[in-house]
């Protein structure tokens, strides 16, 4: 059913209730008018009257006949239409005229309001009693005023028809009118609906702009502007799942070409311990540090690879508060625990650099650059003597790596950090100086090798902001499943 025809279903309901429920309060307020309204006649009808009953109660007293039959007239002429009856203190009645009911019918006691009496056939009447009170030269007696109560009923019948068929008509024209203007107010709606029904949610290029055309109705051009946040974040997870799904394919793919030379390898070096049980110790123990070797080159590939597609696949609320310094002072005392020989200074002119980034990721680049260190950054009598020192700019934190070593070659300082690319007699898998390639870029900083002061060995500079929170996360996030 159309929204139009329920609105205008709902109107054609609530409508003639509505003007019910106000017809009853209505006519309450219109029967206590009507009653406040006669009564108020029955008093001006006696006040007018009071002076000739007075007259007419002392020319009975006194016996003038004539006289008293004189006052009987004019007192029925100033009650007008209201019945009147006129009795003595005694209870005798004097004067009867006009519509009352019949005198066999008792009569309330005296007040000085209206009340209502009921007739030997059921007519209900209005009475007011006027005492007059016994004095030196008037006599007692009471002045009744009548009027039929039906008056009224008869009024509030009128107006409760008129309010019955008030909601009759009110009822088909609501309806009408609501229905000719819920089909207005609902013309911004069909006119999203034409927009939105032709949307192809996996053909962003071709997708409108829901919100370039407002309809200047607040709610439609609301709803317009959430469809359109719902569409792009849906642009967005369809872009995330499509780069989780090149990420894992470039998983596997690295994971297979990079692993076949090891895996190759070891299972040479065990069918030659399978088929030469009796070789000598020395063969058999070159045999099994290749093993070591070739395995430990196996699990730092994995363990690499996995890196880097966690990298690719990080999300923005993953990025919280980090401490550089106290990550730098972790990372190099790891360092020293896995190569006590080595000697790892850390130097901090700033007593505290907090930005916000992913601290296993800053952690993980921090210890790859380290690591590298470790194996290339070696003096020529074989000790790896590693300075970490960190700093502040306005903007941005450095951080540097200095070893003592042979260096990095001018002409390789960018290719270093390609992925897979190892240095001569390298033990590693050639994917550590790409994740701080990665970390660093997924920060917004910079990562470069240069020449450290002392003119020997290589500096690694990392340059990260010290922003209070990264906006959003760099573009390129394929450092696996790019092609080169």
């Amino acid at each position: 059913m159309r929204l139009a025809t329920r609105i205008a279903l709902v109107t054609a309901v609530i409508v003639p209730v509505l003007v019910l429920l106000a017809g009853l309060l209505l006519l309450g307020l219109v029967g206590r008018d009507l009653r406040a309204g006669q009564d108020g006649q029955l008093r001006d009808r006696a006040a007018a009257a009071l002076p000739y009953a007075r007259t007419e109660l002392r020319a009975a007293a006194a016996g003038r006949l004539r006289q008293e039959a004189n006052q009987q007239g004019r007192l029925s002429a100033a009650a007008l239409d209201a019945g009147v009856r006129l009795t003595a203190a005694d209870g005798t009645v004097l004067n009867s005229a006009g519509a009352q009911p019949d005198l066999a019918v008792p009569l309330p006691a005296a007040a000085d309001r209206p009340q209502t009496v009921v007739g030997a056939d059921g007519t209900a009447w209005r009475a007011l009693a006027q005492t007059i009170p016994t004095g030196a030269a008037q006599p007692g007696g009471t002045l009744w005023l009548f009027a039929r109560a039906s008056a009224v009923q008869h009024e509030v019948r009128t107006v409760r028809g008129r309010i019955v068929l008030v909601a009759l008509v009110a009822a088909p024209l609501g309806g009408l009118l609501a229905y000719l203007v819920a089909e207005r107010a609902a013309r911004p709606l069909r006119l999203l609906r034409r927009r939105t029904g032709g949307l192809d949610p996996d053909d962003p290029a071709t997708r409108p702009s829901l919100s370039e055309r407002p309809t200047g109705v607040v709610e439609v051009d609301e709803l317009a502007g959430t469809l359109q946040s719902v569409l792009s974040r849906y642009d967005e997870q369809a872009a995330r799942t499509a780069e989780a799904l090149a990420t894992a394919r470039a998983f596997a793919a690295s994971a297979s070409h990079e692993l076949r030379t090891p895996l190759m390898s070891m299972r040479t070096n065990l069918d030659v311990l399978t088929e030469h049980p009796g070789l000598a110790a020395e063969d058999r123990a070159e045999i099994l540090a290749d093993l070591q070797s070739e395995h430990a080159r196996l699990l730092g590939t994995l363990t690499a690879l996995r890196a880097l597609a966690q990298g690719d696949l990080v999300e923005q609320d993953a990025f919280g508060p980090v401490d550089l310094v106290e990550l730098a002072e972790s990372a190099a005392a790891e360092a020293r625990r896995r190569d006590q020989q080595a000697v790892i200074t850390v130097r901090s002119s700033a007593g505290s650099l907090r930005l916000h980034g992913w601290e296993p990721g800053l952690r993980m680049a921090v210890d790859n650059l380290l690591a590298n260190a470790l194996v290339h950054g070696r003096s020529a009598d074989g000790t790896a003597r590693i300075d970490l020192a960190l700093s502040r700019t306005d903007t941005d934190a450095v951080l540097t790596v200095a070893d003592h070593g042979p260096g990095v070659p001018v002409d390789q300082r960018d290719s270093v950090f390609d992925r897979f690319r190892r240095g001569p007699g390298s033990p590693g898998s050639g994917l550590g100086l790409t994740l701080v390639a990665q970390q660093i870029a997924l920060h917004r900083g910079t990562v470069r090798f240069t020449d450290p002061p002392a003119g020997t060995g290589a500096l690694a500079e990392v340059v990260l902001p010290l922003a209070a929170s990264t906006p959003t996360l760099p573009l390129r996030r394929d450092w696996l499943s790019a092609d080169g």
